[in-house]
C-alpha cells in the first residue's frame, strides 16, 4: 500500500508544481536572468546525475570501467564526433575495461 501513497503524493506534487508554473507571471519570466537560469539548470541537472551514477556505488566514490566510458565520451567530444558515435565510444570502451578487469 506504501507504493500508493508514493504515487499520489507524486502525482499530486506535479500537478501543484504545473499549477505553480502556470500562476507566474509571463514579466517575471521574461527577465533576462531568469531566462539565463532556466537555459543552464537543465545542463546542471543532466552533468550532476552524470556524475553520480558514474562516480558513486551507494555511499562510496568510486572509479571504475563508467568513468573510462565517460572519459571516453568526452574525447569524442571533444573531437566533435556525432553523437551516437559518442555513445559508441563510450560503450565499447567501458565493455572493454570491463571485460579486462572482470568487473
Amino acid at each position: 500500500m506504501n507504493i500508493w501513497i508514493a504515487i499520489g503524493v507524486t502525482a499530486v506534487g506535479c500537478y501543484a508544481v504545473k499549477l505553480i508554473g502556470l500562476l507566474i507571471p509571463a514579466g517575471a519570466l521574461e527577465r533576462p536572468l531568469v531566462q539565463r537560469l532556466a537555459a543552464l539548470l537543465p545542463v546542471a541537472l543532466l552533468a550532476a546525475l552524470t556524475a553520480q551514477q558514474t562516480f558513486a556505488d551507494g555511499r562510496l566514490l568510486v572509479l571504475d570501467a563508467r568513468a573510462a566510458g565517460l572519459a571516453a565520451a568526452a574525447v569524442a567530444l571533444l573531437l566533435r564526433a556525432p553523437f551516437l558515435l559518442v555513445v559508441a565510444a563510450a560503450v565499447l570502451v567501458t565493455a572493454g575495461v570491463r571485460a579486462m578487469t572482470g568487473g
